[in-house]
């Protein structure tokens, strides 16, 4: 019988940050090693596999062969599948407790693969998750309520640290039954008038010269989406699950495009206790795995024209 190979994880980690950077260079920064030990790392892997994985492109940037983007998403279950048993094995057990703060759209999309691998590792450690609006969770962590915070661009307080977890587009998002998105005025269902979120949706509404009027005000996710689901207003959101019956509308048709936004990670002022600090790791590098499969180009979402 034969006995399949083996991959060593650091191949498919360099291999990783190569997809997400779209650069040798950049990739060689992350690891700390020189491009030409990153490129010989890549020839081996690619040796292994009997498969071209990266194509060059002009200015010295990158792009996935088919091959590659197979390979992507399995190769970030493995790197992640990987930390998890060298985690649970090595580190020392943590205990404790985490006060971890979002806005409940991202906690739907992107709290359970980081909660997920913080379990593995740390079994021990209390998470209190928070749900409330960026601009309260900001009050809450200069309270010293909260550990941690994610947050939208945006409503950071100036000066304040921050570590940018993803970027991508705000969508429209409009009932696939009804035909909002065409009336005039549009009504809007908004996250509130301090909402980032919401000043881009009517800076781009201004900008186009679309009349619009805030119809529905809601401090949560599941408050904004019920008038859109019921066809009596649209709202914008970043790429994320949505239930059935709402749809993104494509980029720049019928209502104009919205700007690129950032996820944000903010850390409490005072001295992070470990169990904090190992959750902001996996926070981080939870973000880089799932950017990591998007590469893939899977579509998240439907859209409506």
């Amino acid at each position: 019988m034969s006995v399949p190979g083996s991959i060593d994880p650091d191949l498919l980690r360099v291999f990783l940050y190569i997809a997400e950077e779209g650069s040798f260079t950049r990739a060689a920064e992350r690891v700390g090693r020189t491009q030409s030990a990153v490129s010989m790392q890549v020839q081996r892997l690619e040796t292994l596999l009997g498969q071209r994985l990266f194509q060059r492109r002009r200015g010295g940037s990158v792009a996935l062969t088919p091959h590659g983007r197979l390979l992507v998403g399995r190769a970030a279950e493995m790197v992640a599948l990987n930390d998890g048993i060298w985690g649970a094995f090595r580190i020392p057990l943590l205990a404790g407790s985490v006060r971890l703060g979002t806005p409940d759209d991202y906690a739907w999309r992107y709290l359970p693969p980081v909660l997920a691998r913080f379990a593995d590792t740390h079994p021990a450690v209390q998470v209190e998750v928070v749900c409330a609006p960026s601009e309260e969770l900001v009050k809450r962590l200069k309270d010293d309520d909260l550990d941690l915070t994610l947050v939208s661009e945006g409503t950071e307080p100036k000066g304040w640290p921050s570590v940018p977890l993803w970027r991508g587009p705000l969508l429209w998002l409009t009932s696939e039954r009804h035909a909002v998105h065409r009336r005039d005025p549009l009504p809007l269902a908004v996250a509130g008038t301090g909402c980032s979120w919401a000043a881009a949706a009517t800076r781009a509404l201004d900008g186009a010269g679309r009349r619009y009027r805030v119809a529905y005000m809601s401090g949560s996710q599941a408050g904004t989406l019920a008038p859109v689901l019921a066809g009596l207003a649209v709202t914008v959101s970043i790429p994320s699950w949505l239930p059935g019956g709402i749809v993104a509308l494509k980029a720049g048709e019928v209502l104009p495009a919205l700007p690129d936004f950032a996820i944000l990670m903010l850390k409490g002022r005072k001295r992070a206790e470990p169990a904090a600090q190992a959750l902001a790791t996996h926070m981080a590098e939870t973000f880089r795995l799932e950017a990591a499969k998007a590469a893939q180009g899977a579509p998240m979402l439907a859209s409506a024209a």
